[in-house]
């Protein structure tokens, strides 16, 4: 704790004077971040570090796995900040950002590590497609810390499913309000893999690239234009 209270004295009085009227411009004008980050709540992930991102640019929640649950089986914080971030705020980018190492996909892939914490155990099930994909349809002989590896990647796509259940999810994207994108975060190289929707593969991210998605926002679209109407009847 000391060396928390030590970090804000030094924030307050050496780096909030600089930044003094970002933050009143914060408060008069309120917060229009550019993107909502879902990432996981390992201290060794920083998303707002990792881009650089300055106040106000990022609206970010974290939790143990960067997980999603899908939208019927629980209400609660992660349900409500992707609500929030889309409607209130209109974000037009949702990250899922995983991490190598991280213990959440250790616990997935050994049950018995979260057995005396049983709140850990019911989180993490919802994780549980991205373990059988990496059980079954991977090789057997992969060694311990690739296959974490890509349960960590298989897991950000499970993620991303999810979150296309959540009804403002899905009307944003049909809507063409959205893109998704789904990250993974390599701390021992300082790597980020990025997935590409149109490959169907995770990329390492080099500055000159253009940025891969998961999923395009699209022109807006509607599964039964034209069906019913009356334009529509009076052509048949």
């Amino acid at each position: 704790m000391d060396n928390i209270v030590q970090g804000f004295t030094q924030f307050r009085e050496q780096v909030f004077p600089s930044q003094r009227s970002v933050y009143q411009r914060l408060v008069h004008d309120g917060q229009k971040p550019k993107a909502l980050v879902i990432s996981c709540a390992d201290s060794r992930v920083v998303p707002e570090l990792i881009t650089q991102a300055g106040p106000g640019e990022l609206f970010v929640t974290r939790n143990v796995g960067n997980i999603v649950p899908p939208f019927a089986t629980m209400m609660g914080g992660v349900t409500a900040a992707v609500e929030y971030a889309v409607m209130a705020l209109n974000v037009r980018d949702i990250v899922v950002c995983g991490h190598s190492d991280c213990g959440a996909m250790k616990g997935l892939l050994t049950p018995g590590l979260a057995e005396k914490m049983p709140s850990v155990a019911a989180w993490l099930r919802h994780g549980e497609a991205a373990r059988k994909i990496v059980c079954d349809a991977y090789p057997d002989d992969i060694d311990d810390k690739r296959r974490l590896h890509a349960l960590a990647m298989e897991n950000v796509l499970a993620q991303l499913n999810h979150l296309r259940t959540h009804p403002a999810v899905a009307s944003a994207l049909a809507s063409g309000q959205l893109t998704l994108h789904g990250w993974l975060f390599e701390i021992e190289t300082g790597h980020l893999l990025v997935y590409d929707g149109e490959a169907g593969r995770f990329v390492v991210l080099a500055e000159e690239d253009e940025l891969p998605v998961a999923e395009a926002s699209a022109a807006p679209r509607l599964a039964a234009a034209g069906v019913g109407t009356p334009a529509a009847r009076a052509a048949e």
